[in-house]
């Protein structure tokens, strides 16, 4: 029994991608949060919007890397049942 991996090897690529932009992403908005707390409306309306975003950059970070930690594993998993199948298969 053979298993065509590479469709799954890619989308785990492409999610993986995704991981890796988010991470940029995180850090390019976070170079422009002040650590200070100003008072004044202005900046604390700017505070928290830069907040807030960060927010939502970290709840997808966590969302796709832990379908790009399962989904690897699960084409690990294929790959090594593939692997162990073949061999049973090749002796018998």
């Amino acid at each position: 029994m053979n298993f065509d991996l590479r469709p799954f090897v890619a989308l785990w690529g492409v999610v993986t991608a995704i991981v890796i932009v988010l991470f940029v992403w995180r850090k390019i908005v976070a170079a422009k949060e002040d650590t200070t707390l100003h008072v004044s409306t202005g900046i604390l309306t700017q505070q928290a919007d830069i907040a807030q975003k960060l927010d939502q950059i970290d709840k997808w970070g966590r969302i796709m890397t832990v379908v790009a930690v399962i989904l690897g594993l699960l084409v690990a998993g294929a790959y090594v049942y593939g692997q162990f199948v073949g061999r049973a298969s090749m002796g018998a």
